[in-house]
């Protein structure tokens, strides 16, 4: 069983950033996937940005460029830096980890980025 829990969302101006935190119990190396997710409403879960492959990245093309993925294994934890945040960002958060062939979601975080 892992557990995953987010942090760091919020309120925040058009044009400003945040930094979500993602922590997960047992060890990263495990992990064959880890990454965001998010889902505003009336919209399906979308991928955000991963880390697959032991190392590799991927992200959503609405993202690209403005938000950057990055990990600390010594503490188990994936962040999520967000740059130029736009209104069409807002949306609840969802860490995953894919550990042991399942799927493990965070409870996910809010953000909202509104004037």
């Amino acid at each position: 069983q892992v557990q995953v829990v987010e942090s760091g969302g919020g309120l925040v101006q058009p044009g400003g950033s945040l930094r979500l935190s993602c922590t997960a119990s047992g060890s990263m190396s495990g992990f064959s996937d880890m990454g965001w997710y998010r889902q505003a409403p009336g919209k399906e879960r979308e991928l955000v940005a991963r880390f697959y492959g032991g190392g590799l990245r991927n992200y959503g093309d609405s993202v690209k460029g403005r938000f950057t993925i990055s990990r600390d294994d010594a503490r188990n934890t994936v962040y999520l830096q967000m740059n130029s945040l736009k209104p069409e960002d807002t949306a609840v958060y969802y860490c995953r980890v894919l550990y042991g062939g399942k799927m493990y979601w965070g409870q996910g975080t809010q953000v909202t980025v509104s004037s």
